[in-house]
């Protein structure tokens, strides 16, 4: 057991950079308008297995874009086929970007590629500027992989870290450990202030703290998560995203009617919730079982936003369904880094949930 006192404790894991900062909400409050698509149909084994095999080749490119936010992505998506990617993953870890190092360092302590552990025990000794999140990813990896390593840093991070998205960071960690002593810990941070920290940070650290008390058997939290999923100004937008991706996450089905109506939800004006809450609320609803969303993604998926047409792939993923491949085909080519490395992400989570789902259940 892990044990975590107020004052020197540990943990790890934190919340994967998602390859771009904050979202701009790019559709405004402007309904979205019919997109006309060709129909779907099924995709037969043989033609999906090729499928696989390009996305597999897809991450693998990716892993090399310029961008490092697009090869963070790659790191993540990585995870999703062990067997085949560890050689990404282990370029990863030495890559020149922080970002890329701690989302590759993640991926090893998710998959449990304990053949990388001699390079992930390199990363304790990270000097870069965002050397707190690479540690700590390291440590997570270490830990999970079945390593002695020393935590304690993690706390004082989580306690005392200057950047709010470090807390948050440290936060994720904790919850994704599963050891209740970090209870008293994060109870702790949720009742600290982070000088110069604006309302919107602040809430988002809160919300990430209640997923981690959550995961950890906290089920009071729920309330303060559905909360958040009624934004009373533009500024709170960003929070009921990662509010709506959390109850996807701790699977809260009690939450189902509330995101459906999140979803269909229009103001005086006719206007609907910006895509990326849609597109958010559609995936946690797939996560709950209910992966009746990709109409939702069908909207989105030929937007102006690389990040909305990558969100609109993520959707066909989660819903699991065998249908969606040739969408999915069609997004693997799309210009941007970040749009085919998710496409092809979803494409390893629907071929590896038993060959897709061919009809909606």
């Amino acid at each position: 057991m892990l044990t975590l006192g107020s004052a020197g404790c540990a943990a790890r894991r934190g919340r994967p950079h998602k390859g771009a900062p904050p979202p701009a909400y790019v559709t405004g409050g402007k309904p979205s308008k019919p997109v006309a698509l060709p129909p779907t149909k099924e995709v037969d084994s043989v033609a999906a297995s090729a499928l696989r095999e390009k996305a597999l080749e897809v991450i693998e490119s990716c892993a090399g874009d310029p961008n490092p936010f697009v090869r963070g992505n790659a790191m993540e998506a990585a995870a999703l086929a062990p067997a085949r990617t560890s050689a990404i993953v282990k370029r990863g870890l030495v890559d020149e970007s922080p970002v890329v190092r701690s989302i590759a360092a993640m991926s090893v302590g998710r998959s449990h590629l304990s053949e990388l552990v001699p390079e992930v025990r390199v990363l304790l000794d990270d000097q870069s500027e965002r050397a707190e999140y690479v540690k700590s990813a390291a440590m997570y990896a270490l830990f999970r992989s079945g390593e002695y390593v020393d935590l304690s840093p993690m706390a004082d991070w989580l306690l005392h870290g200057a950047q709010v998205s470090l807390r948050s960071h440290v936060a994720f960690l904790l919850g994704e450990l599963a050891d209740s002593s970090a209870v008293p810990l994060l109870q702790q941070a949720a009742r600290m202030s982070v000088a110069g920290a604006t309302p919107s940070e602040l809430k988002l650290m809160q919300l990430q703290i209640a997923e981690a008390l959550i995961k950890l058997g906290q089920q009071d939290q729920l309330p303060v998560v559905r909360a958040a999923l009624y934004p009373s100004r533009a500024e709170d937008l960003e929070s009921t995203a990662l509010a709506v991706q959390i109850l996807g996450q701790v699977r809260d089905r009690a939450a189902e009617d509330e995101l459906i109506f999140l979803a269909e939800r229009r103001d005086r004006q006719g206007r609907e919730m910006p895509a990326e809450v849609r597109l958010a609320a559609a995936s946690t609803l797939a996560r709950l079982g209910r992966p009746r969303g990709d109409f939702i993604a069908d909207e989105y998926v030929q937007n102006s936003s690389p990040a909305i047409r990558a969100q609109a792939a993520q959707v066909y993923g989660d819903t699991g369904k065998n249908t969606n491949l040739s969408r999915l085909a069609d997004l693997m080519k799309d210009p941007d880094g970040g749009v085919r490395v998710a496409a092809a992400a979803a494409i390893l989570k629907i071929e590896g949930s038993g060959a897709g789902i061919a009809s909606q259940r």
